[in-house]
């Protein structure tokens, strides 16, 4: 399985910055090392806003905690009034994981000291919780902000931004799926010579849009050694015993989000 390496907010400048040099793309990708693709998508939509780098002395207070709300943000979340002296934090979750959504509501907390607000909204596709939580440090905290749909546009992490998702691979894996993600039971009948015999298994996708975002995910799941598959061009797809196992070991069923109760046992038999 090939998987490219792992693109940082160097990598985009030092790419970005060979575009108007006459170099061809393929070229600027051996130079960088970023791939021919992103390069070709750089071109023809623009250049890719340059990463935020925090002051010096500033660091995100709970890295485990900023590891799942960076997932969650990449996946459901997007600023409103970032050049404001209030931005707002947004995130669209679903009603039916309450336990989700007191768990992005502490990671907010946590992360940025802030209050955050939920009430519910409708959508084209049904009920959705609006979470809300205003603060002066979000510009600073997800530099991938920007106009435009995510997979619209380049999305790059932060050299800081990526030390943590390495310290934290399982959070940010658990915000992402929390935001883009699912896990189903697939059932599947066999026919034998005592009989018919029916068969269910666990299975994780990911499903999202942009390649930046499928790519960051991927390289958390191959950290943790999380086999995955292109299951179609937004799809990633996880089936593999080892590594359901895995997800499971961190992740577990979405409406169980919160619950201390139970066990591992108890997290593989129960739906999703």
């Amino acid at each position: 399985m090939f998987v490219s390496r792992r693109r940082t907010s160097d990598d985009v400048k030092a790419a970005t910055s060979l575009l108007g040099t006459g170099l061809s793309d393929y070229e600027i990708g051996r130079r960088t090392g970023v791939s021919r693709s992103s390069i070709q998508r750089w071109r023809t939509r623009g250049a890719p806003r340059s990463a935020c780098d925090p002051p010096p002395n500033w660091r995100v207070p709970d890295g485990r905690s900023y590891s799942y709300l960076l997932g969650v943000y990449l996946g459901d979340g997007y600023l409103v009034n970032a050049s404001a002296r209030s931005p707002v934090l947004e995130i669209s979750l679903d009603p039916k994981y309450p336990g989700i959504v007191d768990e992005c509501s502490a990671a907010i907390q946590r992360v940025a000291e802030a209050r955050a607000k939920a009430t519910i909204r409708t959508t084209p596709k049904g009920e959705a919780i609006r979470l809300v939580a205003t603060s002066r440090l979000w510009p600073l905290l997800f530099p991938q902000h920007g106009p435009g749909k995510k997979h619209e546009r380049v999305i790059a992490l932060a050299t800081w931004q990526q030390d943590i998702v390495d310290r934290f691979p399982r959070e940010f894996l658990r915000g992402l799926i929390h935001a883009d993600g699912s896990r189903v039971v697939n059932r599947f009948k066999v026919k034998l010579a005592s009989g018919p015999r029916e068969y269910e298994y666990l299975r994780y996708f990911f499903t999202n849009l942009s390649a930046d975002i499928r790519a960051l995910f991927c390289a958390s799941c191959d950290q943790l050694g999380v086999h995955w598959t292109r299951s179609s061009h937004k799809n990633i797809s996880i089936a593999d015993r080892r590594s359901v196992a895995i997800l499971e070991s961190f992740v577990g069923p979405k409406n169980l989000c919160g619950r201390r109760d139970l066990n591992p046992q108890a997290l593989s038999s129960t739906g999703t």
